[in-house]
C-alpha cells in the first residue's frame, strides 16, 4: 500500500479497524460458463439505423468480459466493443453469436 493511499480514508475510533485493500473488494468470483445465462439480442436504437448484436448478463471481471468480447469479434469477423457490462457486436448476427457462446459452454437465451 502506497503512503498516498493511506491518506484516502477517514480516521476511525475503532481500535480493531484495519483498512482493507481495494484489490480484494474488486475481485469478482469466477463463475464457470455452464452456470451463466447470457442474453443475446438485436438493438437498433440510437445507432444511426444500423443494427448491433448485444450480449447481456455476463458475470465476471472486466478482463474476462473483454476477453470474451475479443473472442466473439474474431470468430464472427466483425468489430465491436464492451461497454457497461455488455458486449456489442456490429451487425445483425445473433444466431451466430449464440451458437459460438453455446460452443463455449454458456447457456444462451435469444431475445427479440
Amino acid at each position: 500500500m502506497d503512503w498516498k493511499d493511506k491518506l484516502n480514508f477517514a480516521y476511525s475510533t475503532n481500535p480493531d479497524f484495519k483498512p482493507s485493500d481495494e484489490d480484494e473488494n474488486q475481485k469478482q468470483e469466477v463463475i464457470p460458463p455452464s452456470k451463466q445465462r447470457l442474453i443475446v439480442g438485436i438493438e437498433r436504437k440510437n445507432r444511426g439505423g444500423k443494427c448491433v448484436t448485444i450480449v447481456k448478463g455476463f458475470i465476471g471481471s472486466d478482463d474476462d468480459i473483454e476477453e470474451l468480447g475479443i473472442t466473439l469479434k474474431k470468430r464472427c469477423g466483425v468489430g465491436g466493443t464492451v461497454k457497461e457490462g455488455e458486449i456489442i457486436i456490429q451487425g445483425e448476427i445473433k444466431q451466430k453469436v449464440a451458437s459460438i457462446l453455446q460452443e463455449m459452454g454458456y447457456k444462451v437465451s435469444i431475445s427479440g
